[in-house]
This record gives C-alpha cells, sequence and structure tokens, in this order.
C-alpha cells in the first residue's frame, strides 16, 4: 500500500505524494539544479540512472519501462528481474479502485457526495469518527481523517477489512477536511463498492479495467500468497526473502498484482479518457480538495522543467513501484525496485526529471 508519514507509507502502507523534490545530494543536485541566471544542467537519460537505484538507493534490481512518442523503452539493473515479472504493485491498487468508484458514479449507482453510513450503516463509529459525516469523496481523497491502520499492522498483518476499519476506530480522527494519507480509506471504499453493486471491488476492477484494456498481467489475488510466473524474488529492507506474502495485509488499500508493460497500458489509457469521460477525468485530478496534495486515485508531482505528471505509487514489502504519466496519458514511466523501500528518496524525482523533462546541453 502506501502509508505513513510522506512516506505515505509503509507499504502495507503507500508512499505519500511527493510535493517537492528532496534535497538528496551530489547526484540529484547536478541532475536538476538550477540557480538564477544560470543554465539547466544536462538531464542524463534515465537508463544511465537506473543503476544509481542499486548503488545508492541499496535495491538488489531494478527495471523500468516508458512509453514514449518513439515507442516503448524498456532498462534493467542489477540480476533476478525481467521486463515480463509480476510484482505486487501496493497502493497503485488505489488508482484502480479509485477508476471504478467513479465509473459508478457517473452511472449514477452513487454519488459522491454520499455519506459513507448510507452503504455501510453503523460501521464507522468510534473515538469520535461517525460514517454520518463523511462523504465517499473525503475517502476518496484522503481528507476524511481517519486513522491509517496500517501504522498498527505494520502492513504486514493480514486482517479482514470490518477487521482493519475497527484497528483504525480505535483512535480518534485527525481532522475532517484535512488531507491525510490513510489506506483506511480505500479499505473502506471496497466495501463501498461491494455494497453499491453486489460484487467485490476485484471482480467490479476486473470488469470495468482489467478485462477491458488486455490487463493480462494484472490481478486481485485476494489470499494466494504466491505470484504468478513469471517472477523474480521480492526482498524486505534487511534483505529479507518475502517473495510469499497474504495480500490480506493490503486488502483494496494495495493488494494488486500486476506488471511493467500493464501498469504504462493503464495508465495511458486512464490519463488518454478511455476509463472516464473528460468530465470524470478532471473530477480525479481535481487536488482542491486535498489542498493541491491528492486528487483521486492519483496525485500530481511538478518536475524542476515545470512539467506536472500524473500517477501513483506502492509499496508493499519486497516491492516499490512508481507510475506516472503527462496529462494527456501519451508518455508514461513506470520504474519498480525488488525491495520494499529506496534508500536514497531522491532517485526517484531524479527519474521522473529525467524521463519527462526536456534535455538540455
Amino acid at each position: 500500500m502506501s502509508a505513513g508519514e510522506r512516506d505515505p507509507g509503509r507499504e502495507g502502507a503507500v508512499a505519500r505524494p511527493l510535493r517537492r523534490l528532496p534535497a538528496a545530494g551530489a547526484v540529484l543536485a547536478v541532475l536538476v539544479l538550477t540557480a538564477a541566471g544560470t543554465r539547466t544542467a544536462p538531464t542524463p537519460p534515465t537508463d544511465d540512472l537506473l543503476p544509481l537505484l542499486l548503488t545508492r538507493g541499496k535495491a538488489p534490481a531494478a527495471a523500468l519501462l516508458a512509453r514514449e512518442e518513439t515507442g516503448i523503452r524498456y532498462a534493467e539493473a542489477g540480476p533476478g528481474i525481467a521486463r515480463s515479472d509480476h510484482f505486487r504493485a501496493g497502493s497503485v491498487t488505489k488508482t484502480f479502485l479509485a477508476t471504478v468508484v467513479l465509473q459508478l458514479a457517473a452511472e449514477h449507482r452513487l454519488s459522491l457526495s454520499d455519506p459513507v453510513e448510507r452503504y455501510l450503516p453503523g460501521l464507522v463509529r468510534g473515538a469520535g469518527n461517525d460514517g454520518r459525516a463523511l462523504t465517499l469523496r473525503s475517502l476518496l481523497t484522503h481528507t476524511s481523517g481517519l486513522y491509517d491502520y496500517t501504522r498498527d499492522t505494520g502492513g504486514t498483518l493480514p486482517v479482514t477489512a470490518p477487521a482493519a476499519v475497527r484497528i483504525a476506530l480505535t483512535h480518534p480522527p485527525a481532522g475532517l477536511g484535512r488531507f491525510a494519507y490513510s489506506n483506511t480509506n480505500y479499505v473502506l471504499l471496497g466495501l463501498v463498492v461491494e455494497q453499491a453493486t453486489g460484487r467485490s471491488y476485484a471482480q467490479e476492477a476486473e470488469r470495468r479495467v482489467i478485462s477491458p484494456l488486455g490487463l493480462t498481467g494484472t490481478s486481485f489475488p485476494g489470499s494466494r500468497t504466491s505470484l504468478p510466473s513469471p517472477h523474480g524474488r521480492a526482498y524486505d529492507t534487511d534483505g529479507t526473502d518475502v517473495t510469499e506474502l497474504d495480500p490480506r495485509a493490503a486488502g483494496a488499500a494495495g493488494e494488486l498484482v500486476t506488471t511493467l508493460a500493464d501498469l504504462d497500458r493503464f495508465y495511458a489509457a486512464l490519463l488518454g479518457g478511455e476509463l472516464l469521460t473528460p468530465r470524470w477525468l478532471r473530477e480525479m485530478r481535481d487536488t482542491r480538495t486535498a489542498h493541491g496534495s491528492y486528487g483521486m486515485g492519483l496525485f500530481p508531482a511538478t518536475l524542476p522543467c515545470g512539467v506536472t505528471v500524473w500517477g501513483h505509487n506502492g509499496r508493499i514489502s519486497g516491492s516499490y513501484v512508481r507510475s506516472a504519466a503527462t496529462v494527456d496519458g501519451r508518455r508514461v514511466l513506470t520504474f519498480r525496485v525488488n525491495t520494499t523501500a529506496m534508500a536514497d528518496p531522491g532517485l526517484e524525482p531524479a527519474l521522473l526529471a529525467a524521463g519527462f523533462c526536456p534535455r538540455t546541453s
């Protein structure tokens, strides 16, 4: 998933949106440094940066797939990783789920202004939390104030959706209307989808998104602990092999399994208008409710060259992935590492800048 500080997470938590580029030492400075009256330093290609995910990021292996106007480009670094591998995508799941919810809103099966109580009567009560005061919009935008249950489970303990909500409700809310990334929001949205349709969020995502787009490497594993073939190994930050994992630790907030090609295809289709009408795509990208930090299952990142890209990241034990796309979906970049987190957080914005900013000399 992604959760936590501007981490957001622990995938059991999802990493939070990057609102500015963190200072990351000499490498990032060389890549994107600008100063008044000086030229922007040359931005090296992403292929040159990928090995830094191993040396500075301490990942065992890394891979990147980009959709560009000139075609598809793939690069990898380190052993035991391949273009066709299946891997856990953590909180990238949220973009899929938000797409389903917005499609249901477009069909008038639900309304974003509906209170949570309408679909889940009596479930969200306790410690000052009240589902009668929370709307579906507040869940989608992480402005409900609900506590992130993965802070208590560490993002590794398998729990049912109702149990995850109960854990969250032992804590008081952070404050309705304030942006606070919480996996609990999307666990609740998974339950809302089931109540509104009579089918699970996984079934709805399969028939509305995965199947229409031909995402043959993407699935919701439920309680299946193994990855589909082909796949490599996944490692926690201490080197422990965590390839086998119970996805119920993440549920609707982060259980997705996918491939690089499928994520590039998904974000290209979503931002390109294949899944939502222009009205609902604008709604998805509207960050005003979350004060500029988050839309609905998407967050913006404005790069040093002024380009804003849209996408999500995902962190779960043994896997970190980041997908970003231009606003029209014509260019997409997805990279992943086969470990829980990168040691140098500056590498992510550096890769995005290298992938989307014009080269200068």
